[in-house]
């Protein structure tokens, strides 16, 4: 899969973190208490510096074990480090940290890995809850089928958060706005290394292919709403798809030069939809559910 830089992941942070819908989450922890009486145990797929562990963990209880996977050991090793900083405590330990904040003790084991072949290598039959973030749009729709079937082989609860579903509004409008997002979807649809990547598609996918295995699921949007306040976030989204848009080869390099340095001018704002879900097995069904994907 291709890379993605420390820098980037923590200027997107805050943006994520405010997205997630907390009613899934709500429901995620609610079902993992009704099921277990010890840690939760959970694999992180595809970590980067662990956002979602620190998005998560505050919900799912004083007891947590994670394993985080990620290709890059780049990315693992500043995970570790935005843990240390992030909990009240960061203890080393032979296989990673063990983290205690606000009264509870999570312990972190980083593995690297490359997931391309399939998630299983990265799951076990001790697993309660497999995760990810802002990561399957950019999958193939027979690795998202395969990861279905593994999680679904072990039992386990899935819970997805900010897979991007295509849709965007930049304000103010510009010229080049169609042009850009067509571009960019083209571009979105090449093979990231999990063959070609559904894109938008990947949450109704998700969706489906869980159902087929007798899990109960449910979605919710999770835009991104930005303003004035996010601008460098802004500015650095707007260069990262204007350089997408040129390199799928629709739209000309000084188009989207010119659509990039307009979306970095005072009083640009972007709504970005994403979508989060939650899938539970039949034994962890979801209580009172109102949603369907």
């Amino acid at each position: 899969m291709s890379g993605f830089s420390p820098d980037w992941l923590a200027l997107r942070e805050p943006a994520d973190h405010a997205a997630r819908d907390a009613s899934l989450v709500a429901t995620l922890a609610a079902a993992l208490a009704r099921a277990r009486s010890g840690p939760v145990r959970a694999v992180d797929l595809g970590c980067g510096t662990g956002s979602n562990l620190r998005a998560l963990a505050p919900h799912l209880g004083p007891a947590q074990d994670w394993v985080l996977v990620d290709h890059d050991p780049a990315l693992l090793a500043a995970a570790r480090a935005r843990f240390a900083a992030w909990a009240g405590t960061a203890e080393e330990t032979e296989e990673g940290l063990t983290l205690h904040r606000d009264g509870a003790r999570i312990a972190v084991r980083f593995r690297a890995l490359d997931l391309a072949a399939g998630p299983a290598a990265a799951l076990t039959d001790a697993t309660d809850l497999v995760t990810a973030a802002a990561l399957f749009d950019l999958a193939g729709e027979d690795w998202i089928a395969a990861l279905a079937r593994d999680v679904a082989g072990i039992g386990a609860a899935f819970y997805t958060a900010l897979t991007y579903d295509g849709r965007e509004t930049w304000t103010p409008p510009h010229p080049a706005d169609a042009a850009i997002h067509a571009a960019f979807l083209a571009h979105q649809a090449g093979d990231k290394g999990f063959g070609p990547a559904a894109g938008p598609r990947a949450t109704d996918i998700l969706a489906s292919a869980f159902r087929r295995h007798g899990y109960a699921v449910e979605t919710a949007a999770s835009p991104w709403r930005l303003g004035p306040d996010e601008a460098a976030l802004l500015g650095e989204l707007a260069e990262g798809t204007a350089r997408a848009a040129g390199e799928a080869g629709r739209v000309p390099a000084e188009d989207a030069a010119a659509w990039a340095a307009a979306r970095r001018r005072p009083g640009t704002a972007a709504t970005i939809g994403h979508r989060d879900l939650l899938a539970l097995p039949p034994t962890l069904p979801l209580p009172g559910s109102k949603r369907t994907a």
